[in-house]
């Protein structure tokens, strides 16, 4: 699940909510987009994916049309679930490094496993300038890990009490990932906020879904049944089908504050690079790649 709440902010001073969704925070001089995240790999450690992850592995789908993936490109970056205000039909993503930095608050210390969830995101989408940080100073993607008895508590000290009132009586998360964006659609910030104790299969599921959405691409919708993107859908890794939507969103050619129109002319000739890029991508990793140790 995802929420995603937009509001604008001045410097010492609030303006109204402009829009509201799943996982999601907007500022004016930084919009935070806030979602939930799970991660899947340790570095640094050998760990066996879980059989319940396995056994979806094992059933994914992994080829799809160039309209199936148009299809959910356009429904998936564009907009916000939960809507208030005038929709963002524009591309939101880093114009630059993505640096993570991760805040352990609780048992078990599962920054390992974040820090494989991010080197796994990387190693599948082309053109992304993603790692973990040591620096939190020169991070501008920070997660959270918490126990699930303090996430609300934590999700009020992120958003504000009024806020977090409005996220849990719409979409009461388990866990929650926002991002914040400029006036020219560039993800400056994200914030995520993950229990480390809700399960394992959940815990990963919500890793890469957060982590995903806190690239970018924020609008839920259940009628696209391949993506993670999707309430009803439960992955718990990084799927095929979600790697082409990474990727196409994380091509050169793909600028922040696109519009549809503009990102339609273009998928004709991004599609046969991503489509290269992805078999290339699976084929030197494959599912082994869980349970063997991996460093950004």
């Amino acid at each position: 699940m995802i929420l995603l709440l937009t509001w604008i902010a001045s410097v010492g001073a609030r303006l109204p909510p402009v829009a509201v969704q799943w996982r999601m925070v907007q500022w004016r001089i930084a919009v935070f987009v806030f979602a939930i995240i799970l991660p899947a790999e340790l570095v640094g450690h050998a760990r066996a994916e879980s059989s319940e992850i396995g056994a979806r592995r094992s059933a994914e789908r992994t080829s799809f049309t160039d309209a199936e993936i148009t299809e959910g490109f356009l429904k998936i970056a564009f907009g916000a679930e939960m809507q208030v205000g005038p929709r963002a039909e524009r591309i939101r993503k880093f114009d630059g490094a993505a640096r993570v930095y991760v805040v352990n608050r609780a048992v078990p210390d599962r920054r390992g496993e974040v820090a494989a969830v991010v080197a796994d995101i990387r190693a599948h989408v082309n053109h992304l300038d993603l790692a973990t940080t040591e620096d939190r100073g020169g991070a501008n993607v920070v997660v959270t890990l918490v126990h699930k008895r303090d996430f609300k508590q934590t999700v009020r000290s992120v958003f504000g009490r009024e806020r977090a009132a409005q996220i849990e009586r719409l979409l009461s998360p388990q866990c929650l990932s926002g991002f914040a964006k400029d006036q020219r659609y560039r993800i400056s910030r994200a914030e995520v906020i993950l229990p480390v104790d809700a399960g394992e299969f959940m815990f990963y599921d919500c890793a890469y879904e957060e982590l995903l959405q806190a690239l970018g691409p924020i609008n839920d919708d259940s009628s696209v049944p391949w993506t993670m993107f999707n309430d009803d859908v439960q992955m718990g890794f990084f799927d095929r089908y979600d790697q082409y939507l990474l990727n196409i969103l994380y091509d050169p050619r793909v600028r922040p504050g696109m519009t549809k129109h503009e990102i339609g002319s273009l998928l004709p000739q991004i599609l046969p690079t991503v489509r290269a890029w992805v078999s290339r991508a699976n084929a030197s990793s494959g599912p082994e790649r869980h349970a063997a140790s991996s460093a950004p």
